[in-house]
């Protein structure tokens, strides 16, 4: 593919058998040049992929020094967009965030006049690093620019140049003095994405790299317009009424009011997903389907999915944790029990 541009993948999109062998090549090209940088995580490149094919945004979750920064400026070369790190802090201003106006002379009328200075959420990809150590009133203007695609400042709308992507990071850890995202606001990011420790072998190979002079040098593989194309595309992807109906039941089956929840949802579980998680498991089956090179939505992919989506949309009661029941447990055991459910009975 060309190293500058990226493949124009539009030239294709009249012939369908040719257009998914093109994406399925391009998806394992990406992940061989990510990985001239980054050491495993794979799987964490996959579902930013997907997320990102989507139009999603992403809630990352992983100790320091895992590589977060660098996996998604990493990215952001191979996709050739324009990446900004933003990081929050207790006294980020909204206005650090979006821009804002200042006063200039105009030098063709010699009058002052008010001019628009654009702020680093005036990008393709935005790592908002510690999301929750920032006030709400500055978390709001994030996710009004996630939600709208745009920024008003002074009664003035900008709009943002897409494609545009939101990977929050939290530290799970450290919590004294954050500002915990509120469930409404949570439910705006697509998925949620746990980042763990590499294995021993990952973690030789890390401590090889860096501490050498090994210098990668990493390629573009797609471009803005190619993006734009894959995510108009997997729109196009068809989903059978089946499949959208196995993820519906996922989500009406993880809130304890329904009449058909088993019975460790309606013991554990609060509040269960709204249907904002539905959408998000079916666009994001359409994204892992076409970049696995499948023309169609499988049940394995809303499976896969499932925990990405819910796992920060599920809110759990007192006594799951005073027993230690996780999110994950439920889901797992919310998949599990699928199996032999008659989607028919779900309401």
């Amino acid at each position: 593919m060309d190293g500058n541009s990226g493949q124009n993948l539009g030239e294709f999109s009249t012939d369908v058998k040719s257009t998914i062998a093109k994406v399925e090549k391009a998806q394992k090209i990406m992940e061989s040049e990510i990985s001239k940088v980054i050491v495993g995580q794979k799987k964490i490149v996959n579902e930013l992929l997907w997320a990102l094919f989507c139009g999603g945004h992403v809630l990352l979750e992983g100790v320091p020094g895992l590589a977060k920064t660098l996996l998604i400026k990493t990215i952001s070369r191979v996709l050739h967009l324009h990446f900004q790190r933003i990081q929050f802090t207790p006294d980020l201003m909204p206005a650090d965030i979006t821009g804002t106006d200042v006063i200039v002379e105009n030098p063709q009328t010699n009058r002052k006049e008010f001019k628009f200075i654009k702020g680093p959420i005036f990008a393709n990809i935005i790592l908002a690093d510690e999301i929750n150590r920032t006030p709400p009133k500055t978390q709001a203007a994030l996710l009004q620019a996630m939600q709208e695609y745009e920024v008003t400042a002074q009664g003035n709308t900008h709009k943002l140049e897409k494609p545009f992507f939101v990977l929050a990071t939290q530290n799970p850890i450290e919590q004294e003095g954050t500002y915990p995202l509120p469930e409404a606001q949570l439910d705006r990011f697509m998925m949620n994405v746990i980042i763990n420790y590499p294995d021993a072998d990952e973690e030789m190979e890390v401590v090889r790299r860096t501490t050498s002079a090994l210098d990668s040098d990493v390629k573009p593989v797609l471009n803005k317009e190619d993006i734009l194309f894959l995510q108009d595309l997997v729109r196009k992807v068809p989903v059978s009424e089946e499949v959208i109906r196995y993820a519906v039941s996922i989500v009406r089956l993880s809130r304890p009011d329904n009449k058909n929840s088993p019975d460790y949802v309606k013991k554990y579980v609060q509040w269960g997903a709204g249907p904002r998680a539905c959408q998000y498991l079916v666009i994001g089956g359409k994204a892992r389907a076409i970049l696995s090179g499948r023309y169609a939505v499988s049940f394995d992919d809303i499976q896969v999915l499932a925990p990405l989506v819910l796992r920060h949309r599920l809110i759990l009661n007192f006594q799951a944790e005073a027993e230690g029941v996780n999110t994950e447990g439920i889901i797992e055991k919310l998949i599990n029990s699928m199996r032999n459910f008659d989607l028919e009975k779900v309401s």
